[in-house]
């Protein structure tokens, strides 16, 4: 009896020793932690000799009892060993159990759970579910690849940041949102983390699905496995466009700050000079007269006096422009048409400016009545129709212009600022060299000139600021070199009867209902401007940068309207325009362009009568003349 119960537990105790051995193998070969997982392999090899040792006790045992060679121990041990084996067996069936009520029979290489892991196994399956519900729902795109550069994960910020889905990019090369100098640099970057380097973060333009450019901040980071080794790369993108337009702004006001304090501090000092100066040169002028009384019987003396008055008279002319510059100048303003200040300096201008300039006026269409001083109201428009005339040295066209315009009073390129209001607006035009940005912000500062020595004072263009700031008004220009410039002159219009309306408030403009309208702007910053004005209104917007791939982007996408600047570089926007009207006549087109309507009409840049927003522009200003294009469009056809 003995044998036959030894025989029986190491049956047992084989197989359940052998089963464990294999519930432990094959998680560990699945999971290719064969090698790694040390502690479960060891044990693996227990159970497996245990097994063996066990199987060699039953055959023993199992020849005893088969041949009856002999006892398993004839002092009395027979029973004992029988029942120790019974009870390893009973263990190891206790052990099976245990793997099999925790669900680690074969699952993922464990050797045992307890209640506690268990727990902390949930624990940490809910705070990764929480983790990659947070990955998913954030506003920054976070995207998986590869070391190859292959999309292996997409979360729903990235969805909204680049308009692709998941299906759309998984497993596509990330160049996909970038042009070629992007895809060189992501390349690069690739590499970078490939050769050891832990994390990049740079800022880059990427490409939106519909086309239009994003300007992004990226943050790269290695993505290593349980033994360190680089798998791939995670990408945290985020849309910098707005943060970038918001320090723009904030240092376009801040430098807007800086030259109202300078053209304050120095309109102190050039007052003070001026001042000083007037009382030297009234010292000089009277003797000078006296000299000229006593010369009477010489007039050689005579002659050379009269050159020293004519000098001081210059002189006293250029301190009444420093004074006009200071305000500190006596001024007697009263209410004045624009359009006859414009007509008295056109007449003026006709005798002097030369054949070889086209002058145009284009006088409002009522009274315009501001409340200035007449004669330095004059001087405002010589000054700058004579530093145009300089800057047409073999000709060109000078349009002068008055309108209304109503002001939103956050515009930052007015000095000095103008609350929101109604105004009236003179425009001074021409087609000339032009000026660079360098210098153009420069141009009111005193005695700044880029004439040479000699030809300029440095006080037509400060005298013209201190005119317009003494009048409560403001000026900004808008110049590009080898094209030309136009000056703005916005000034408060009077309450006077008879006098030009007041421009009513536009009401709010219609929704876009979601039309794709092609935008083709040179300047990026303004582009993704007009792109948010547009895309917040309800419109889809398709930008560019450039003619010739506006070309290839109408091929790609049906448009609504055409959107474009009048000069650009390769290719002007009415040349855009009739090229696609060759492929879509009824195309409407609405231009934009720092020069007034006037000035482009008049060098037959533009047709009259077309749909024309000026920059600076506003929303609404945009938005109601892309309205009615598209209005008037529907209703010919």
């Amino acid at each position: 009896m003995p044998e036959q119960l030894y025989l029986l537990a190491n049956l047992v105790i084989m197989v359940a020793y052998a089963a464990i051995m294999v519930a432990i193998v094959v998680p560990l070969v699945r999971e290719g932690q064969l090698r790694t997982n040390q502690l479960a392999l060891a044990t693996a090899l227990i159970f497996f000799s245990c097994a063996i040792g066990h199987g060699l006790h039953a055959w023993t045992s199992y020849r005893a009892v088969v041949d009856h060679a002999g006892h398993l121990d004839a002092d009395g041990w027979a029973w004992t060993l029988a029942l120790w084996d019974t009870f390893t067996a009973g263990v190891g069936v206790y052990y099976w159990t245990l793997r099999r009520g925790y669900r680690v029979l074969l699952g993922r290489g464990a050797i045992y759970m307890s209640p506690g892991d268990r727990h902390r196994q949930a624990e940490a399956d809910a705070a990764r579910a929480t983790l990659a519900a947070v990955v998913e729902h954030t506003d920054d795109a976070i995207i998986g690849v590869t070391l190859d550069g292959r999309v292996t994960a997409w979360n729903g910020g990235a969805e909204r940041l680049f308009g692709y889905t998941a299906d759309e990019v998984l497993g596509k090369n990330a160049a996909m949102f970038a042009d070629e100098t992007g895809a060189g640099q992501q390349r690069d970057i690739l590499q970078r983390i490939r050769d050891g380097e832990r994390g990049v973060y740079y800022e880059a333009k990427r490409r939106h699905k519909d086309g239009s450019t994003l300007e992004v901040s990226l943050n790269v980071a290695a993505i290593r496995d349980a033994v360190g080794t680089i798998t791939g790369v995670s990408v945290v993108a985020r849309d910098i466009s707005g943060a970038r337009a918001a320090a723009e702004r904030e240092r376009a006001l801040t430098e807007r700050t800086h030259q109202a304090q300078r053209m304050e501090s120095l309109g102190k000092l050039a007052g003070g000079i001026a001042h000083d100066f007037n009382n030297i040169l009234a010292i000089i002028v009277n003797y000078t007269d006296f000299a000229i009384e006593e010369s009477a019987s010489n007039p050689g003396v005579r002659d050379d006096l009269t050159h020293v008055r004519t000098a001081a008279d210059r002189a006293m002319s250029l301190t009444r422009q420093l004074l006009t510059f200071t305000r500190g100048d006596t001024v007697q303003p009263q209410d004045v048409d624009l359009n006859a200040a414009i007509a008295e300096v056109r007449a003026m201008l006709e005798r002097t400016i030369g054949e070889h300039i086209a002058l145009v006026a284009r006088p409002a269409p009522a009274p315009l009545i501001v409340h200035a001083d007449p004669g330095q109201l004059q001087q405002v428009l010589l000054n700058l129709a004579i530093n145009a005339r300089d800057a047409m040295p073999d000709g060109g066209s000078l349009v002068l212009e008055a309108g209304t315009v109503h002001l939103d009073g956050d515009e930052v390129s007015l000095q000095p600022p103008l609350p929101a209001g109604a105004y009236a607006r003179l425009q001074v035009s021409d087609t000339g060299e032009g000026m660079p940005p360098s210098v153009a912000k420069r141009i009111f500062e005193p005695f700044f000139t880029t004439k040479p020595r000699g030809r300029g004072t440095g006080l037509g263009l400060s005298t013209v600021y201190g005119i317009i700031a003494e009048a409560g008004g403001a000026v900004n220009v808008y110049s590009e070199p080898g094209v030309g410039t136009t000056f703005r002159i916005y000034l408060p219009l009077a309450e006077v009867a008879g006098a030009a309306p007041v421009p009513a408030r536009p009401a709010a403009p219609p929704d876009g209902d979601g039309r794709t309208i092609l935008v083709v702007e040179d300047e990026a910053d303004l582009a993704r401007v007009v792109t948010r004005i547009l895309a917040k209104a309800g419109y889809h917007v398709v930008a560019t940068e450039s003619a010739p791939h506006a070309l290839e982007l109408f091929a790609e996408h049906p448009c609504d309207a055409l959107l474009t600047d009048v000069i650009m570089p390769e290719m002007s926007g009415p040349q855009l325009a009739e090229l696609l009207h060759e492929q879509r006549p009824d195309l409407p087109v609405v231009y934009m362009s720092g020069y007034s309507n006037g000035l482009l009409g008049s060098t037959r840049v533009l047709d009259p009568g077309i749909p024309f927003v000026e920059k600076p522009f506003t929303a609404d200003d945009l938005l109601h003349k892309l309205h009615e294009a598209l209005a008037a469009t529907r209703i010919t056809s």
